[in-house]
């Protein structure tokens, strides 16, 4: 049997998934977030189907002081834990941040610093321990800044150098610190915007999430071709680049 697993966000349909997939394999879940009644809905389901012990609790990523006690009542529930897995995030209205900066202040505090804070106790636990994993999904929208959505592109990007200077010093300690770069998926957030294209479903995001514990990868994009599309978006000279409609 694996160790347990904190989810957070995890009625989200990628962390829904992802959860499903840890499951499966025989980790036990504590599935946090604020829908209670959507998490014992969700809890009860994956107890049933996998057979391992789930248990849930309300997490909000912005209420930062509520963080350190959140993380001692789960460690007492489940025993300790093997790894953590952040999959909350607030995609926002970017025109409305651009008007108003308490839209842009939310979507800044939910993706990035209340990831920040919540992963902090996480890391410092684990490097006790010497031992376990986390798992951050951030977004390809972090690898550039454009003028669609800038603000949650700066947020999640800012999560990913977050999370490589976590794996930088945890690495020393046996801690795995894997960044999870998802391009577009079928979920709630994208519903209804315009231009998508190569969208993944949530169980094939959540099942190469899962994946990565077994691979040695410290970066993985998903679907993989994202790797290649962002590379090229990467190189696109300034100069061009401040003049395209993306």
């Amino acid at each position: 049997m694996s160790g347990p697993v904190l989810i957070l966000g995890a009625v989200s349909a990628i962390a829904r998934a992802t959860a499903s997939a840890l499951a499966a394999k025989g980790h036990s879940l504590y599935l946090a977030g604020r829908d209670m009644d959507e998490l014992s809905r969700l809890a009860l389901d994956i107890k049933i189907r996998y057979g391992v012990n789930v248990r849930f609790g309300y997490f909000d990523g912005g209420e930062y002081g509520s963080h350190g006690k959140f993380q001692q009542d789960v460690l007492a529930q489940m025993g300790g834990l093997e790894g953590v897995v952040a999959a909350f995030g607030y995609l926002g209205d970017q025109q409305a941040a651009v008007r108003d900066f308490g839209e842009g202040e939310k979507i800044i505090r939910i993706n990035f610093t209340g990831v920040c804070s919540i992963l902090s106790h996480c890391a410092n636990y684990l490097e006790t321990e010497k031992k376990g994993f986390i798992i951050g999904i951030t977004s390809v929208a972090g690898d550039r800044g454009r003028q669609s959505n800038y603000f949650y592109g700066a947020a999640k990007g800012g999560m990913s150098l977050f999370m490589q200077g976590l794996r930088n010093r945890l690495f020393p300690t046996g801690v795995r610190v894997i960044t999870i770069k998802p391009g577009f998926v079928d979920t709630s957030m994208t519903f209804g915007m315009q231009g998508l294209f190569l969208v993944a479903s949530p169980r094939y995001v959540g099942e190469r999430i899962a994946r990565s514990l077994e691979r040695r990868k410290d970066i993985v994009y998903i679907p993989w071709f994202w790797q290649y599309i962002m590379w090229i978006i990467r190189m696109i000279p300034e100069p061009l680049f401040k003049r395209l409609k993306l």
